[in-house]
């Protein structure tokens, strides 16, 4: 980089610092300025207005561009209607990327929630409980394309002698052939799904457990003295002392799986039948340049995320209500 452009690039942070300065000056100004009587008022919308302007500027256009792009052309040019709807729930590929996300998003949150709650009970009041904890917790501090460069070595395909992958290697101590797992469908979904419920049943486990230790504990006596059995403890009183919780777990794992990019790009760019929204909205409108296909798989990805969001919203309103 030549010192021309370096001069230039620290020039122009200069003057956004210079600006940022002069706006926040000017908000404290204005502040001040703002009559006893309606300080209150005055000294809110000041400071506010920064924050409405950028979330108007960074969510709010965004968003509503995005909608009007999906009913034109890849190019922009010419309105199309819902013929880019009418793809997506007509084209073969497109048809199996939303019944990919179906799946992901059915099987993930149920897989993750219930080990996370198993594993959480049964290390419960256990010796060594914080080490457990940690054990399984351990794949959360590592980034989605870390572990799918993880996972891939275990499902590493080679066609004859040594085995890289230990899956492989393990079908072959069988006596068997080994398999190109990534692609064979539909085990490589089910594959790739194993990824994402190793990374989040660590979160699933430490938000249950907590929950777990805050079940009153005369509770689960009265139920032994009256001849419950684990089983009949567990379901009928543990479960429904900890469904907040539970509800917290299964949502925010179904937001991130719903977000899923990273392990079906590392692993295997969402070919051989494992594409899902995400990748394939990056994929229709950065790769491919249909900007219109791009912005529908969009929509539809945020359209699955506003059922959970008003689930979500009554939940924690009936909680509040409960609580008073």
């Amino acid at each position: 980089m030549q010192l021309s452009d370096l001069t230039e690039r620290f020039g122009l942070l200069a003057v956004g610092l210079v600006v940022f300065a002069a706006v926040l000056l000017a908000l404290y100004g204005l502040a001040e300025l703002a009559s006893r009587r309606n300080r209150s008022r005055v000294v809110a919308a000041v400071f506010l207005a920064p924050a409405v302007i950028f979330l108007l500027v960074g969510l709010v256009y965004p968003a509503v561009r995005t909608v009007a792009m999906s009913f034109y052309n890849g190019d922009g040019t010419e309105f199309i209607g819902l013929d880019n709807y009418a793809w997506a729930v007509s084209d073969p590929d497109a048809l199996q990327t939303l019944i990919n996300t179906a799946l992901w998003i059915v099987i993930v949150p149920l897989l993750s929630t219930a080990l996370g709650l198993l594993y959480a009970v049964l290390i419960d009041g256990r010796r060594g409980e914080r080490t457990y904890k940690a054990l399984v917790f351990l794949p959360m501090g590592i980034s989605f394309v870390g572990a799918s460069i993880i996972w891939k070595f275990v499902y590493q395909y080679e066609a004859s002698g040594d085995q890289t992958g230990l899956l492989n290697q393990i079908v072959v101590w069988f006596g068997n052939d080994p398999i190109n797992w990534l692609n064979e469908a539909p085990w490589n979904n089910l594959l790739l799904m194993v990824v994402l419920v190793w990374i989040e049943v660590g979160f699933a486990t430490v938000v249950l457990s907590a929950a777990l230790k805050g079940v009153p504990t005369e509770i689960v006596e009265a139920a032994r003295i009256d001849g419950a059995s684990p089983a009949e403890i567990f379901w009928n009183v543990t479960v429904p002392s900890i469904r907040s919780a539970i509800v917290v777990v299964a949502v925010t794992v179904f937001i991130a799986t719903l977000k899923l990019f990273d392990i079906v790009r590392a692993m295997t760019g969402g070919h051989h039948g494992t594409d899902v929204l995400a990748h394939n909205m990056w994929d229709q409108a950065f790769r491919l340049g249909n900007d219109g296909r791009g912005a529908t798989m969009a929509v539809l990805l945020f359209l699955l995320v506003i059922p959970v969001v008003i689930y979500q919203v009554r939940n924690m309103r009936r909680q509040e209500l409960e609580a008073r």
